[in-house]
């Protein structure tokens, strides 16, 4: 609970931690060396055509290449072999600059991968057997079903949910924490167990829920190297976009030859394969996929495993955002602190039967009334082992016992007291009930009315308390036109209290798993983008139906598989983070977009009047660069569209500075930025690098 506290405590407003990420200082000299060879790979056509715009540029490379042995392959032409290969050197540049950016987001991710693997191939379990016995066996043998023991100092074979045992699991090799995390059955938060952790206490008796390859740590492969990276439906949308585009500038410049032939004015091929390069969106080509990886790898730096980059690209368009109170808004311990009598009962009777109530309660909040009653003079009970308990669940919102003599007693929210008291005794709730019930809600507190044998005694009052920030995180999405809506199984009272406390836009009080799935598919009827977190298997339809589903890596195995995104911290108040690295990747890829369009227009200056003056003396008012000859102009704008990309990869794996407000601010002022910058920027690169290398033509 202290280490619970401490992290609270430690809690940010939305966007500062995540500013706080820097790409550059995880990037080492191995891992560029490394970068260096897969990009060298990634020329493989196979590879290359999954990139049209730079799938082109390696065509045209290809070409000139062969013009640079054969100037007159394609006819008679005045380009000489060094200017040819000058030309293909250009292009071969641009592309590897392309293989290396990608090559540089994908690099991290692979290189833990490779842990990951060496950590799998390790894995054997001891499956106990029909007869009652045990074999080791390797993990990949392992299926869904088998049980399997694990002993300590000895590494969790496969996924699972523990059925017997109660151990503590170093998790670091998934979650990089190494505080140890106590795994017991019984529990919906902290029995499932992830292979590839370690048991550094006792033992677990685990079931196997996973098979080889669908495990947990199989997932984390896959996704880490970017093996099953599927682009989201933005980045499909915007490379068929580039696709027609630089399909319409292969026409343009096809149709180029001919019209060329009735002015009379000898082009040669490099020279319109270099027209082509350059009018084409090459910048964007070239780090679509970078930027793409570079959010997903943000998203693991933040520990939070991204299912795809789907989930990361719509946390960016979330318009709703539905918190549940307990652990994500409040802190989530709620603590039993005081025993609330009806008139006519006495206070120790509430205590001791509040203590038998709880006593099969395995819930946080059910131990800490458990500590509680005993603290204030509850006396333990021979022959509870002959009772029958009733353990909490969030359809029947009660917890309780039946006792070996007869006696019925319940505890739970005061709604559902009160309707197990009218169906099973046919009893009515006591006058001054809900008054107290409502003034422990006014607090901020939550009520547990608590009943015996169909009489209620009085109100258990559970406090929680507001995570430190959280207020301001509200206040800041808010801002970035987010609504925000809180769910809670409390009743409508103390919800309105803590809502109106946290801040937040809406709240639904005493909510159940089904309404939690009706509430997010109301507001995607809306036309919204939800996003949403949850722990529990209660919480798996809700999970999957959102847009954007967080699962806590504490929570069950059910949650995790219906989520796009798990917590390896088991912090749901990331979720206001992964809606600033959302939105980042969006105004990032949205930037650079604008910037290459600006930058293709800024390049036609250079490019068609020194292909044209000869001809069309009267161009020469287009070339408002003063480029010194036709072959200096295409070179410098050759040069320059390579040289952009390398400069343009930091921006890139980095991100566009992030700001709190909303999409459309965003969208406008990078439009403004990227789009001016765009077009000055070859303007003076251009020029530049034509002074530099005309005297050398």
């Amino acid at each position: 609970m202290a280490a619970k506290q401490e992290k609270a405590a430690k809690l940010t407003p939305l966007g500062a931690k995540f500013r706080g990420v820097q790409p550059q200082s995880a990037y080492t000299t191995d891992l560029f060396w490394q970068a260096f060879k897969e990009s060298i790979r990634k020329f493989d056509p196979r590879a290359e055509i999954r990139n049209p715009v730079m799938f082109v540029v390696w065509l045209g490379s290809l070409v000139t290449l062969a013009l640079t042995i054969e100037p007159d392959l394609f006819g008679p032409s005045s380009a000489s072999r060094i200017y040819n290969g000058a030309v293909t050197i250009i292009l071969v540049l641009t592309v590897w600059f392309a293989n290396y950016a990608e090559a540089l987001a994908e690099g991290r991710g692979k290189a833990k991968a490779v842990a990951l693997r060496r950590t799998r191939s390790e894995l054997v379990g001891i499956r106990m057997t029909e007869d009652g016995g045990q074999e080791t066996v390797p993990a990949r043998n392992l299926r869904k079903g088998d049980i399997v023991r694990v002993e300590k100092d000895q590494l969790m074979p496969a996924d699972g949910e523990v059925i017997s045992g109660a151990a503590f699991v170093n998790e670091s090799a998934i979650t990089g924490e190494s505080a140890p995390v106590l795994k017991e059955a019984g529990t919906d938060m902290f029995s499932s167990v992830v292979a590839g952790t370690s048991v550094i206490s006792d033992w677990l008796l685990i079931r196997v829920t996973n098979n080889p390859g669908d495990t947990f740590l199989d997932r984390m492969i896959h996704l880490v190297e970017g093996a099953r990276r599927q682009k989201t439906p933005n980045e499909v949308a915007l490379t068929v976009l580039l696709s027609i585009l630089t399909l319409i500038f292969v026409i343009v410049v096809a149709t180029m030859g001919p019209v060329a032939t009735y002015l009379q004015a000898r082009i040669n091929v490099a020279d319109l394969v270099a027209l082509l390069v350059a009018l084409i969106p090459t910048t964007i080509g070239a780090l679509l996929s970078a930027i793409g990886i570079a959010a997903i790898d943000r998203t693991m730096r933040f520990n939070v495993l991204a299912m795809s980059g789907k989930a990361v690209e719509a946390a960016g368009d979330v318009q709703t955002l539905i918190l549940d109170k307990t652990g994500t808004i409040t802190t989530g311990d709620r603590e039993a602190n005081d025993f609330l009598a009806v008139a006519g009962c006495r206070q120790k009777d509430i205590i001791q039967a509040a203590y038998l109530a709880s006593f099969f309660d395995t819930t946080p909040e059910g131990r800490s009334v458990v500590s509680c009653s005993i603290a204030r003079g509850a006396e333990p009970m021979s022959g509870l082992e002959r009772a029958k308990g009733l353990d909490f669940s969030a359809q029947t919102r009660m917890s309780g016992v039946d006792l070996p003599d007869g006696r019925v007693i319940r505890k739970g929210a005061v709604s559902a007291v009160v309707q197990h008291v009218a169906d099973r005794f046919r009893g009515s709730p006591p006058a001054d009930l809900q008054a107290i019930a409502d003034g422990v809600s006014q607090n901020g507190a939550t009520p547990l009315a608590v009943s015996v044998d169909g009489d209620i005694l009085g109100i258990v009052e559970l406090a929680d308390t507001l995570k430190p920030g959280i207020r301001e995180r509200i206040a800041q999405l808010r801002k970035m036109a987010i609504r925000t809506i809180m769910v809670t199984g409390d009743n409508p009272v103390t919800a309105l209290a803590i809502a109106t406390e946290a801040g937040v836009d809406e709240f639904v009080a005493e909510v159940n798993p089904e309404e939690k799935l009706n509430l997010v598919r109301r507001e995607q009827s809306e036309g919204r983008m939800v996003a949403m977190t949850g722990d529990g298997t209660n919480d798996a339809p809700a999970l999957a139906q959102a847009d954007v589903g967080l699962a806590m890596h504490s929570g069950t195995s059910a949650a995790k598989e219906a989520a796009n995104l798990v917590d390896l911290d088991s912090d749901p108040t990331k979720l206001t983070d992964l809606v600033a690295i959302g939105r980042q990747m969006l105004i990032t890829r949205g930037a650079l977009t604008t910037f290459s369009i600006a930058n293709d227009v800024a390049k036609y200056f250079a490019i068609i009047p020194a292909m044209f003056i000869v001809a069309l003396p009267g161009l020469a008012a287009l070339n408002v660069m003063g480029l010194a000859s036709p072959r200096s102009a295409v070179l410098s704008a050759l040069i320059f569209n390579a040289l952009i990309i390398p400069l343009l990869i930091p921006l890139a794996l980095r991100g566009v500075q992030f700001r709190v407000e909303t999409a459309e601010n965003l969208f406008s002022r990078n439009l403004w930025i990227y789009g001016v910058g765009g077009l000055i920027a070859p303007f003076i690169g251009i020029k530049l690098i034509d002074l530099v290398i005309a005297p050398l033509i």
